[in-house]
């Protein structure tokens, strides 16, 4: 436990800092915006999703990923990537995390039903869920 004011101060600022980087990646994801990439990844940023999942190594990497052909496709079919609040893990300038992320997405042949004073949809249909477990590291800027 940690008794200085100023050190606790800090443990709350990072955590704050994580859970907003970690907010923003969902919708960096469904935007396919690559300055937010940049902004976040280190040079040697590691994206493994999986078998039989492209990924990517390294920050240009990250960025030609979301800015693919494939990645803007997927976007324009409407999906979401949905987080939840994520266990952290502090470790001075290092940290770790680890959150679900939900991918929704539109279910176009799915039934139309409506939802009082929300309109009519054929609804979504979750796509796949995956844990993911984030390694952070605190740099100047």
């Amino acid at each position: 436990m940690q008794d200085n004011l100023e050190d606790r101060l800090r443990v709350v600022e990072d955590r704050l800092a994580i859970y907003d980087l970690l907010a923003a990646h969902p919708l960096s994801a469904d935007t396919g915006e690559p300055g937010f990439i940049e902004s976040i990844c280190t040079p040697d940023v590691v994206f493994d999703r999986g078998a039989g999942l492209a990924g990517a190594r390294g920050r240009d990497n990250m960025v030609t990923f979301v800015g693919s052909d494939a990645h803007h496709t997927a976007i324009a079919g409407g999906p979401t990537h949905f987080g939840n609040l994520p266990l952290i893990e502090l470790n001075g300038d290092t940290a770790m995390a680890t959150s679900y992320i939900a991918l929704i997405t539109p279910d176009e042949k799915g039934e139309e039903r409506e939802l009082a004073n929300h309109g009519t949809s054929t609804g979504f249909r979750i796509h796949r869920i995956v844990a993911n477990r984030w390694s952070l590291v605190r740099e100047d800027g």
